[in-house]
């Protein structure tokens, strides 16, 4: 049996990105990075309702809360994994929050930052799978 079928949610954790503790994940194979919340994010939060985006321009450390997302759970801070500068944010997302949870790894990403440190403390996605699988 491959490692995806033991995934008891059968979640999709894409081999090219990396991922926080947090559930966010960042592709830093483009510039700037992009960065959003991890489909287990998104079945833990339930249909997002308000998405609440950082600034462009704004300056940011590994752990500092970038964005608010709110569901008819709970609101929940994104605490961004990397350094940088935020240089895009998804304004679709922010108008149509559904479009991050429909797919967080593609047209449902939150924002682009320009890394500061070109070796940011992540997990693989083996480690990931890991951590949202036990």
């Amino acid at each position: 049996m491959s490692e995806d079928n033991d995934n008891k949610l059968n979640l999709e954790v894409p081999a090219h990105l990396e991922y926080s503790e947090e559930h966010v994940w960042i592709d830093a194979s483009v510039e700037p990075a992009m960065a959003g919340i991890t489909e287990y994010a998104t079945e833990q939060f339930g249909e997002l309702v308000y998405v609440d985006l950082p600034e462009v321009g704004v300056q940011v450390e590994a752990g500092d809360e970038v964005a608010e997302l709110e569901s008819a759970k709970a609101v929940t801070p994104l605490v961004c994994p990397v350094a940088g500068t935020i240089r895009y944010v998804n304004t679709e997302a922010s108008d149509d929050p559904s479009i991050i949870t429909n797919d967080p790894y593609g047209e449902g990403w939150i924002f682009k930052i320009e890394l500061e440190d070109d070796e940011p403390d992540l997990l693989g996605p083996e480690e990931y799978a890991k951590i949202v699988t036990e």
